[in-house]
């Protein structure tokens, strides 16, 4: 598949998109970077400027380019890689700019400066400072932490061993020494260190197989081929040291799937493709060694491309805070300059009135003092953001992902692996999430195809079917079963039938599942491993391998099988391949009695049709089909037919020629299979399942019901990804499938209806589509789109930015935003598209893609999205979404190191966001909240007694009370309410999924939210103070109490009562703990009340204990007590009231609200069953159709078939032996620690010839 930059008229026919700007102009979106979703600049063909010369790496050192002004750099890359942040000089620096772009930070370091100013200040400045330096350094750490562990995965990545080629033997060397240029040798089952240009290797025809599933998600082995000239010259030690052939290609990039190229050699020019490249992260399989030649090294190699960068994360309640900040401290700057001008007035009244004060004004006039008592007030109201809030934030974010770590119902018991919160700082927003972007092989599924069904000629097998399992008494019939690749053919009613070998048709129907593929097969002493182009071919030879037809053994022109003991030889007289457009295979062979039969199989589309004739066997195997398909598994039509000698010599005569043809050949070939795949008759049906993980069918749908969108990214084939959709629900059968067609239909209309986007939203797209197919609802549409496809698309996008330039963006058409240039609305309009759908399938996408996704959600939706995955090619994915889950799967741990969070299985999802994600919402808002409430309640009094302290900025309160305040006075309840609310149960979380939404939409904290809590501090103050000051006016009480120190510790506690009273109303989930805070903080209040206003305190240190005896002189009146009675009612009234009120009248609360919506609303429960008949067009083939032909051509034409004794088996053993005389001669030269244990190093190999 092509993923390179291509002019917009070869992209779409449609007039929206057939823009001509030229050849190769235009920006590719796939270019840009996920970041910043920024297009890196502007994008042109891939210019052919990068020169590789082999075994020379003198020119590769020397070899600059520019990257700033007149600054200069390598080139070409090392192969050492660094994912990690910070080294020794930058940590702190870039760590302290990282944290100062928190607003909070800069607002302390701004009050911490004032401090400085003995004129202004009133605390001293290290009491500040040494809060905030708590503060830095306790999130340094976990910075620092984090960083470590990048720093020793890169260490363990570039330390991997390698042999490269070291003048003329190959010697053990690091990954880290790899350079462009340089010949490296890679043994089986070893890990590709770089990009590298194939050469040859052990196998025939210089072939190489190998896995991608760190790339691509895909399993199956993938063969690369080397060029024959390389493949005939570079057969030993000697001549890959004298090879200097010329590479040039394309610069580095990140596309896949791609690759062009020449080779320049012995004069002689030799073209490249990406059949040819072995990419950095696949595994060398069935190989026993192959050479390489360095082509991308590090950062430039394709999977590097496309890893991404690490940014830091914030959450949607991190950016509001931010702006709260900023809020809150322009009214502090308000009120305080109020304050300020209300003092120089005061203080020029004071004057005139009491002109024998004079003395005192001597030296400041009212100006200066009212400048100084700003700041002052500045000083004083600047704890209403207080830094112990952060502080604690800091430790119930901790808290929370302990209480993640610690769930069993998250830990999977088969593997011993618990969830895992990497991440300590993202825990509300978990609960917040409406985007997840899945990746499908490891994280949905298991990659493990079993046959479990069959149909054959008319009669079903299988489990549910009436022909259930048994147990086979004496029947000896396990005695063929092997015993290293089994299949869940478990079915003795089948095998009976099959070893009874009386029915003509089960009998070839087993045969042409033994016969019918491209499965390479390898004999090792005691067993046969079979190695498939897809999982499905290998879990069918499987299948007939159980039930007594093995596949032995194949040649370039036959195939070998036992029948029920008997072997079979099979003469291969052609090979019909599959591909995507015919969706079927066949083989052409000559049985052991002379007999020419064709067996086919494909989907049920294009089997059915080409049927002799249509009985009742035929209508049973549809129905059968029917059946299969709404158990979602995947089928395919078995049909087979005789051919006749003199049809089968004209056919093979007109073939031959058609494969010499120079033009139209693949044409000419499709329509002389088509003519042989004729008149068919149908054997039956096989049904697969594509084994998901457990329980991810009852995950999406509660997440569905959550209001969560889950759209799946895969590297995998289209077909594949549509049978997993409908497999775990995700696609559903009264659902519309738009594919790449309707898409662009609709985008085009779109497009020429108003050649723009109106604003709002959702409801665009929603209109278009409802007049597109009206009979259909919106939620019941799904779009299935190609990486191709949306490369193509999203350049589309770039193409218009650059023609109609930045002029465009103020030009407005119905309703656009003035801001939007006409590039970001096709983005627009796609995405409007796709979240109006109720699910999303990208197939063939590349690990930037699936970045890109995430980008565009976030940048035209403003969506918080969670991407999840398992393998290398989902970390850039991961890293762009706001919360990244890495599942612990058996693609290894990348993902997992760059993720948030780690999980096990894809189904503990469900209770990571619905419970954990959720309460963690519902924690730090109620504990923003109270702390913002309490904060108010207390301290804004200081501005009231302002208007009666002639504007001094006097403190109200004790210095001590304004100290511990926030510590120990207030902070416990409110941190148990962080730590421990809850308002339903995780069981009840679980079955009302729909209370999720309230994180969605921002429902418990907001800018309303901090309204109505301001107004409510404020309130609390002003009654807690006026009431006191009203009783202090007339009254002094029995103990003749009226002092200023009695007024402002009857305030404070009048406040504080009001505050905890406050917290215990709204509190909805009690415990022992939170008992406990709520006491101690009354008791800690008693406490250090004492201790700071004893009599002893104050003769030690009278400047700093100015409260001798408060607390016990006021707290000891009734009628004080009486005073604080009062606030704390007429404070606890309005919360009461509320209370009251919609007790009484019966307001239902949101959860409450959607608690009956549910209840009168319910959805279907999750079956894996479908209540509604699938037609024909629904059922799914078994077939993953891949891009590309299948393993026929490599058959037919002998490359992959080893004869008994090849010339390069004969090299490799002689090699092999060869080694160890050398390993004593050279002994000690290679690095010991740096070879695999049990490797032999193989000082040469020559690969066979063709």
């Amino acid at each position: 598949m092509r993923m390179d930059a291509q002019p917009v008229a070869s992209c779409f026919k449609e007039p929206w998109l057939s823009l001509s700007p030229g050849p190769g102009s235009g920006a590719s979106m796939a270019e840009r970077d996920p970041a910043t979703g920024c297009p890196r600049g502007k994008q042109q063909l891939p210019a052919f400027t990068w020169e590789v010369r082999a075994n020379d790496r003198s020119y590769h050192r020397q070899v600059k380019k520019k990257f700033a002004f007149c600054l200069s750099k390598r080139k070409y890359s090392g192969n050492a890689i660094r994912t990690a942040k910070y080294n020794l000089l930058t940590f702190l620096p870039l760590n302290l700019y990282e944290q100062f772009h928190r607003m909070a930070n800069v607002y302390f370091v701004f009050v911490i400066l004032l401090q400085t100013f003995p004129e202004i200040s009133t605390l001293p400045w290290y009491t500040l400072l040494f809060p905030l330096s708590c503060l830095l350094i306790i999130r340094g750490l976990r910075d620092l932490i984090d960083d470590i562990g990048r720093h020793r995965s890169d260490r363990n990545i570039n330390s991997r061993p390698c042999e490269i080629l070291a003048g003329r033997r190959f010697c053990w060397q690091e990954w880290r020494d790899i350079c462009v240029g340089d010949i490296v040798r890679l043994r089986k089952d070893s890990i590709v260190p770089a990009d590298l240009l194939l050469l040859c290797s052990s196998e025939p025809s210089s072939l190489c197989y190998v896995e991608t599933a760190d790339i691509d998600g895909e399993t199956n082995l993938k063969f690369r081929q080397a060029l024959l000239v390389t493949h005939q010259e570079l057969g030993s030690e000697e001549s890959m040291a004298a090879f200097d052939g010329r590479v040039t290609c394309e610069e580095p990039n990140s596309r896949m799937h791609t690759f062009t190229g020449t080779l320049r050699w012995r004069g002689r020019t030799h073209a490249l493709d990406g059949d040819r490249i072995l990419l950095r992260g696949c595994r060398v399989r069935n190989t026993a060694l192959c050479y390489g030649l360095v082509i991308y090294a590090g950062f430039d190699s394709k999977i590097m491309r496309n890893s991404g960068k690490i940014k830091r994360k914030k959450t949607k309640l991190d950016h509001l805070m931010d702006r709260l900040v900023i809020v809150i401290f322009l009214l502090l700057l308000m009120t305080s300059l109020g304050l300020a001008v209300a003092s120089g007035f005061w203080a020029r009244t004071f004057q005139e009135k009491h002109s024998y004060l004079a003395g005192l004004y001597q030296h400041t006039s009212p100006a200066q003092q009212a400048f100084l008592n700003f700041w002052g007030f500045t000083i004083l109201l600047s704890i209403i953001i207080p830094m112990s809030m952060y502080i604690t934030f800091e430790f119930i974010y901790l808290v929370n992902s302990c209480f993640i770590n610690w769930d069993l119902e998250m830990y999977y018991g088969a593997k011993d692996i618990p969830a895992e919160a990497r991440s300590t700082s993202l825990g509300d927003q978990l609960g917040q999430i409406q985007y997840i972007f899945s990746d499908k092989t490891g994280t949905l599924t298991q990659n493990i195809m079993s046959f479990k069904k069959c149909c054959i000629n008319g009669t079903i097998y299988g489990p549910g079917t009436g022909h259930e399992n048994k147990h086979a008494s004496g029947s000896g019939l396990t005695r063929e079963l092997p015993r290293e690749q089994k299949s869940d053919v478990g079915n003795v009613t089948l095998l009976e039938a099959a070893w009874r070998d009386n029915d003509p048709v089960l009998r070839e129907f087993l045969r042409l599942l033994a016969l019918c593929h491209t499965v390479m097969v390898e004999d090792r002493g005691d067993q046969l491993v079979y190695q498939a182009a897809s999982p499905d071919e290998e879990a069918l030879v499987l299948a007939a391998r159980n039930l007594g037809y093995v596949f032995l053994a194949r040649t370039q022109d036959s195939i070998t099988i036992r029948e029920l003991g008997r072997t079979r030889t099979y003469e291969v007289l052609a090979m019909l391949d599959f591909n995507s457009d015919r969706k079927r295979m066949s083989v052409l062979v000559r049985d052991p009695q002379g007999t020419i039969r064709l067996y086919t199989k494909g989907a049920d589309t294009v089997i059915l049709e080409r049927l002799r004739r249509r009985g009742p066997k035929e209508t049973l195997t549809e129905r059968a089909l029917d059946r299969f398909a709404e158990e979602t598994l995947r089928t395919l039509c078995m049909a087979s037919r005789e051919v006749s000698e003199a049809e089968f010599h004209a056919w093979s005569w007109r073939h031959r020629e058609a494969t010499v043809l120079l033009q139209d050949r693949a044409q000419e070939l499709d329509r002389l299979y088509e003519e042989m795949e004729q008149n068919l008759q149908l054997l039956g049906a096989t049904a697969i399942e594509d084994k998901l993980q457990d329980g991810v069918p009852e995950t999406i749908q509660l997440l569905k019901l959550g209001n969560i969108k889950v759209w799946v990214l895969t590297g995998d084939k289209q077909e594949t990804a549509m049978n997993v959709g409908y497999a775990c629900r995700l696609l559903t059968d009264d659902m519309e499938i738009l594919e790449e067609k309707e898409v662009s239909e609709i985008l085009q209309a779109y497009w020429e209806s108003n050649n723009n986007l109106s604003g709002s939203g959702d409801a665009p797209c929603s209109r278009r589509l409802s007049q597109q197919r009206p009979e259909t609802p919106c939620h019941k549409r799904a779009i299935i789109i190609s990486g191709d496809f949306l490369d193509k698309m999203l350049h589309t996008g770039e193409v218009l930015k650059e023609k109609k330039g930045w002029p465009w963006r103020w030009l407005c058409c119905d309703g656009a935003e003035v801001s939007q240039d006409q590039g970001d609305l096709v983005e627009k309009a796609f995405v409007d598209l796709a979240t109006s759908c109720q699910a999303v399938i990208c197939c063939r996408v590349t690990p930037k893609q699936k970045a890109l996704m995430v980008q565009l959600v976030k940048k035209h939706k403003k969506a918080v999205t969670l991407a999840i995955g398992d393998g290398a090619n989902d970390v850039n994915m991961i890293k762009t979404a706001d919360i990244g889950v890495g599942i612990s799967g058996l693609e290894g741990l990348q993902a997992v190191q760059c993720s948030d969070y780690a999980l096990a299985q894809f189904s503990f999802l469900q209770r990571l966001l619905l419970v954990h994600g959720r309460w963690n919402y519902l924690r730090i808002c109620k504990f923003l909240r109270f702390f913002f409430y309490k904060t108010f309640a207390g301290l804004l009094a200081q501005v009231w007694f302002a208007f009666h302290s002639g504007f001094t900025a006097q403190p109200l309160y004790e210095g001590w009370y304004l100290a511990l305040y926030n510590i120990f006075y207030t902070a416990y309840p409110v941190l148990s309410v962080g730590l421990l609310e809850q308002d339903v149960s995780a069981k009840k979380s679980l079955e009302f999924p729909e209370l999720y939404v309230v994180g969605q939409q921002d429902e418990l904290f907001n800018y309303r939210v901090f309204g109505v809590t301001l107004l409510h501090g404020v309130g609390t103050s002003l009654i807690s103070f006026y009431i006191t000051l009203w009783a202090f006016e007339d009254h002094v009480g029995t103990k003749a109490v009226g002092d200023y120190e009695s007024f402002s510790v009857t305030v404070a506690l009048s406040a504080l009562l009001s505050v905890l009273v406050e917290i215990v109303l709204d509190t909805q989930y009690w415990t022992v703990l939170s008992f406990l805070m709520v006491t101690a903080s009354l008791l800690l209040f008693c406490l250090f009340s004492f201790l700071t206003q004893s009599v002893d305190a104050y003769r030690i240190a009278p400047a700093i204990f100015r409260f001798p005896d408060a607390s016990w002189n006021a707290l000891t009146d009734p009628y004080v007590l009486l005073v604080v009675l009062l606030a704390l009612v007429v404070n606890t009234l309005p919360s009461l009231t509320v209370h009251a009120v919609r007790a009484i009248l019966g307001t239902a609360t949101t959860q409450q609200k959607i608690h009956l919506e549910a209840k009168r609303d319910p959805e279907p429960p999750v079956e894996l069953r479908s209540h509604v008949l699938r037609s024909s067009f629904r059922r799914r083939s078994s077939y993953a159709f891949s891009h590309q032909e299948g393993y026929a051509g490599l058959i037919t034409r002998g490359d992959s078939l080893r004869a008994r004794a090849t010339r390069g088996d004969s090299l490799h053993a002689r090699a092999t032996r060869g080694d160890s005389l050398r390993a004593r001669a050279t002994q000690g030269s290679a690095p010991r620690a740096l070879r695999p244990q049990g490797t032999p190093a193989v000082p040469s190999v020559r690969c066979p010839s063709v």
